[in-house]
């Protein structure tokens, strides 16, 4: 090695060092999200991880499926309906959340943790980016570990870490490739101020794109979202009136927060004319069997509730209403609507065709 050569690993070792004690509470943040994420789910809230519990992950998951984008919702609906191969993605993602939380606590192959955090915070912007009734929270922290992510991922540990006492300890690491890009080993200058422009260049991308796309407000005006993260919203599908006022649909309730579920107070069966011809009550609902309701999925669901029918975000099932009267005349041909009525007085409606 030439002198200049040498002197120029020295600075670049010295700087890097300068970045890492910059950087320090950064790791510790990044760090202690993700083990924090993991260690609830493994040793102080192992509830989550349990299927039968009412924390289970399976439930947080299914309540971001309507508004994940990029083809993640196909993906949780195809997880929903495969038990093993959701569970298994429970308990993969939580266990890659401790080790790497871990990883980056500790300096500890930092560039590789800083890497696997970056794809930590892509999977969670694309599946809850959308939720937060005011302030799109989930997007706050996608774009917030993002940033932080790549800072680590260009700086490397630098000090207090084992990244640092590895290279003391072993100073050829230095030079060795798979220790520049996966642990702490200084970057040459040229390449750390081009990783720099391209990284930055992808963190405004995905933190402007991914905002306007939930917000507006960058290249369009300010919006609630594709879906809203405030207000439920229940689509209604598949009507089917039977000739003695026997309902059939399905519901999916594909907006609105996860913190409260959705409550249907009253149904009504419009004629032609828009008269209700038939009426099922807050208790009427209420009181329908467990058998009237089939859910899609094994999780949140639709059922009766206290004052009607409950739903928890992201519930989809086949819903049967018996009829309301036994003297009902009903005329193919003619044009039926069902009314669906929630608590907070939104309506919604769905043209039922007459079965034979």
């Amino acid at each position: 090695m030439t002198a200049a050569a040498g002197a120029q690993s020295v600075e670049a070792s010295r700087s890097a060092r300068q970045l890492g004690f910059a950087l320090l509470a950064v790791r510790f943040v990044q760090g202690w999200i993700y083990w924090g994420g993991g260690s609830r789910r493994f040793i102080y809230a192992p509830a989550k991880l349990d299927p039968h519990a009412h924390s289970w992950m399976a439930n947080k998951f299914q309540s971001a499926m309507p508004g994940a984008i990029l083809g993640m919702s196909h993906v949780v609906d195809y997880m929903l309906r495969h038990f093993a191969l959701l569970y298994a993605g429970v308990i993969l993602f939580s266990a890659v959340e401790l080790i790497f939380g871990l990883f980056l606590l500790a300096g500890f192959m930092t560039r590789l943790s800083a890497l696997v955090s970056i794809g930590l915070s892509v999977v969670l912007m694309l599946l809850f980016g959308w939720q937060g009734a005011t302030c799109i929270d989930e997007w706050t922290m996608a774009s917030a570990n993002f940033g932080m992510g790549v800072a680590l991922w260009l700086a490397g540990a630098g000090a207090v870490s084992i990244d640092a006492w590895l290279l003391k300890r072993r100073p050829q690491l230095a030079t060795a490739g798979w220790f520049q890009w996966l642990g702490s080993a200084p970057w040459p200058a040229a390449r750390l101020r081009r990783w720099s422009l391209v990284s930055a260049a992808a963190t405004v991308l995905f933190v402007v794109l991914t905002y306007n796309y939930y917000r507006g407000s960058v290249l369009t005006p300010f919006h609630g979202g594709p879906v809203s993260p405030a207000t439920h919203h229940i689509s209604l599908s598949a009507g089917r009136l039977g000739p003695d006022g026997r309902v059939r649909f399905t519901a999916y309730l594909d907006a609105g927060t996860p913190a409260a579920p959705a409550n249907v107070v009253r149904a009504d069966l419009l004629g032609p004319g828009g008269a209700a011809i038939e009426h099922w009550d807050g208790a009427a609902l209420a009181a329908l069997p467990a058998s009237a309701f089939d859910n899609v999925y094994a999780y949140n669901r639709f059922g009766p509730g206290y004052a009607g029918i409950a739903a928890k975000m992201g519930a989809r099932a086949r819903i049967t209403l018996p009829p309301a009267q036994a003297s009902l005349q009903l005329v193919p041909g003619r044009r039926y609507t069902l009314v669906l009525h929630t608590v907070n007085g939104h309506a919604f409606t769905l043209a039922l065709t007459l079965a034979p």
